[in-house]
């Protein structure tokens, strides 16, 4: 037996895993947003958007220094195009598939706020992801064979 051991994760596993625990916590931050939106008063529709936007803003911090770490990009242009892209797809995704199915879940189902929430949540992950891996977090390499 060799003396390595064996990864935490297997390589084709781990940014998927990261990009689940930025999501979890962008979870949390989400739900407080909208717990403490509605909690003073504001309509759930406007409350859903504002608090995932929070949710975006964070994640993509974490992405860019986290997730995808290993794809560079550091430079304040770099980040300003990711971040840009992230709003584009990832902010769109979540913000208009959030209220699309708010709008039906809550307004139509009459389910309660957050377990609704949770569900919108797990919707749209998986075009979040193909999302950022594929369009916002690109190499430097792969960011100019595409321009």
């Amino acid at each position: 037996m060799s003396g390595r051991t064996a990864p935490l994760w297997h390589d084709s596993l781990q940014r998927p895993m990261k990009f689940a625990l930025v999501g979890a916590v962008g979870i949390a931050v989400q739900l407080a947003a909208l717990q403490a939106l509605t909690a003073i008063g504001c309509q759930y529709l406007w409350a859903t958007g504002l608090a995932v936007e929070i949710a975006v803003v964070h994640n993509f911090i974490w992405h860019q220094r986290f997730t995808w770490i290993d794809r560079g990009g550091s430079r304040l242009a770099d980040t300003g195009v990711r971040l840009l892209r992230f709003h584009l797809s990832n902010g769109a995704i979540s913000i208009f598939g959030s209220l699309l199915l708010m709008r039906w879940l809550v307004g139509q189902l009459g389910m309660r706020v957050l377990v609704a929430n949770l569900l919108t949540i797990a919707a749209c992950s998986v075009g979040n992801f193909l999302a950022s891996d594929r369009w916002v977090f690109l190499s430097p390499v792969q960011a100019a064979a595409k321009e």
